[in-house]
């Protein structure tokens, strides 16, 4: 055995166990010192992620409701048109002249606004 590998061993036995002292808050306090990190998480998380969706469902949920025919929108899945009619959950948009096609109304994205 390598002399250098026996002195760490050795002082490591020195040191000895750890001081049996208080190892700190015990009780309520330390069970809420335990849990304080996961509350900050979180509201972390509240704050930076589930409030701003939240806001964003019900904006698109109040422009869904307000959906009216003559509007310029966009579907999730990339198709522009001009809503003609609404049938309940139905929305029927004009891609083209003459050509309509059927839409999920949650399926609609927002509003287009053609640029120039």
């Amino acid at each position: 055995m390598d002399l250098s590998k026996l002195i760490w061993i050795s002082q490591a036995f020195a040191m000895g166990p750890p001081p049996q002292g208080q190892s700190g808050p015990s009780g309520l306090v330390g069970f809420i010192m335990t849990l304080l990190p996961l509350i900050l998480i979180f509201i972390i998380f509240y704050f930076l992620l589930i409030r701003p969706q939240q806001k964003r469902m019900k904006e698109h949920q109040k422009f869904l409701a307000e959906l009216r025919p003559g509007q310029r929108v966009y579907t999730s899945g990339g198709v522009v048109g001009r809503v003609t009619k609404i049938e309940g959950d139905i929305v029927w948009l004009e891609v083209d002249k003459d050509i309509q096609i059927p839409v999920i109304k949650a399926y609609i994205g927002g509003s287009y606004q053609q640029q120039s």
